[in-house]
């Protein structure tokens, strides 16, 4: 199970670990995976044993694995609120807002004070 508290690299571990599980599931080789998905062998190979690879040759192998659909609950499409969108007039959202500022703070010190 992949969590928010693992590190980057034991989730990355742990998508390479399923992804060598389906290929294998489908009795692929990592040469037909890497045909079918156009990509090389070492691709394969880094991908499996959890090393980084290009976020396209991920989605490649994905897609040579029929598991595109699992995509959409990587990253699943957020609606703006219904006040969200009264305020923008159907506009889509292309820049975060500035972060306001607290005239009554201060964020610097004079040399030694805390």
């Amino acid at each position: 199970m992949i969590t928010a508290d693992m590190s980057d690299r034991a989730i990355l571990h742990e998508i390479g670990a399923r992804i060598s599980r389906y290929r294998l599931n489908k009795n692929m080789t990592q040469k037909q995976l890497a045909d079918k998905a156009g990509v090389s062998v070492p691709t394969i190979h880094r991908a499996e044993n959890g090393s980084s690879i290009q976020l396209l040759k991920l989605l490649q192998i994905l897609r040579a694995l029929n598991l595109m659909g699992n995509v959409e609950l990587f990253i699943p499409d957020i609606a703006a609120s219904p006040l969200q969108k009264l305020s923008m007039n159907g506009k889509t959202r292309h820049r975060a807002s500035r972060a306001e500022r607290n005239p009554n703070k201060t964020d610097w010190t004079w040399g030694d004070e805390k």
